[in-house]
């Protein structure tokens, strides 16, 4: 069983929180004697989480020049991260790493590229509760990832899952269904959720709708993103074809003799046949968009201002970039 892993951790405003992670981790890993990384990404926090995660050793901390996101601070850990396994999990101290060596014997002794953490018994407030188990609802019907609680940050990878995934806006709540589609095999496992012991929660009516905006984006990624002229196309020949059908009754009024400045069914013809053809066209050129979209995607949604690898309290290497 591989024993190298990458713990990649997001934090924002988790002053109170991070030390006590950190510890947490090192103790799992220590026990299990893994070979680890401990990256920490801080999403410009207004707190003095930056400055509590300089103290802390051995890590690699990322600081952002600004607030780009959760999504965009996971993906940029992902980089950073350089051993085979990968873990991934909040900063707010809720999930437990001694959960963490169940999940990779589980990874392995069934062969999976994922293994995705799911919070039975969450320890939050009723209304996210709520939320969230509306969210949860709605992402099964729409994508159907397979598993029950795409929200929970533990999650445990093999390294080869992000060779080629790109994540933007709110899209690390739906990696399992990213890497499903690309055809990744993803398990899933009951994990410990723990009460928040300080700060408060991140989440937002806002965020919450720009999730939802992401899911319909990975809904129509699943389905029509290597061919979007599938969904274009379709919608641009159905309205022709009403136009067609249409213009078969525009000329079966006028061998009648019905004037045709008296009817609607010309005009009919005339916007149908102009809408499908634009319709029609319009997935011609997201299939060249897509085309370009898959030769080229080298370009970060995000800034980092530096890289710190402290591993030895004394002494802080500072990496500008």
């Amino acid at each position: 069983m591989q024993k190298s892993i990458s713990i990649v951790i997001p934090v924002y405003n988790e002053e109170g929180n991070v030390a006590t992670l950190f510890h947490e981790i090192t103790e799992v890993c220590i026990t299990q004697r893994y070979t680890y990384e401990i990256i920490f990404i801080d999403d410009k926090s207004k707190d003095n989480t930056l400055q509590e995660l300089k103290k802390l050793s051995p890590a690699k901390i990322i600081a952002f020049r600004k607030n780009f996101g959760q999504t965009q601070a996971l993906d940029a850990g992902l980089k950073l991260a350089k051993y085979p396994i990968i873990v991934t999990m909040d900063g707010d101290g809720q999930n437990d790493p001694s959960d963490i060596p169940k999940m990779i014997s589980i990874l392995f002794e069934n062969d999976y590229d994922m293994v995705s953490g799911w919070r039975k018994n969450r320890k939050d407030p009723v209304g996210k509760k709520i939320v969230s188990r509306t969210a949860n609802f709605l992402r099964k019907k729409l994508i159907n990832d397979g598993i029950q609680d795409s929200g929970c940050a533990l999650k445990v990878y093999k390294k080869e899952c992000f060779d080629d995934l790109s994540l933007y806006g709110e899209m690390h709540r739906f990696i399992p269904a990213l890497l499903k589609i690309k055809g990744f095999t993803i398990g899933e496992m009951v994990v410990n959720h723990r009460p928040r012991l300080h700060g408060v929660s991140k989440y937002s009516w806002r965020r919450g709708l720009k999730a939802f905006i992401d899911m319909i984006s990975v809904w129509y990624w699943k389905k029509f993103a290597v061919r979007p002229l599938h969904l274009l196309g379709g919608m641009g020949l159905i309205i022709i074809l009403f136009g067609f059908l249409s213009g078969l009754i525009t000329v079966y009024e006028f061998a009648k003799g019905q004037d045709m400045s008296e009817t609607i069914w010309p005009m009919i013809t005339l916007f149908s046949f102009l809408i499908g053809l634009q319709i029609f066209i319009s997935g011609l050129l997201a299939d060249m968009l897509n085309k370009s979209y898959y030769e080229s995607r080298d370009e970060m949604p995000y800034s980092i201002k530096e890289v710190i690898i402290t591993e030895n309290i004394k002494e802080v290497e500072s990496i500008s970039t």
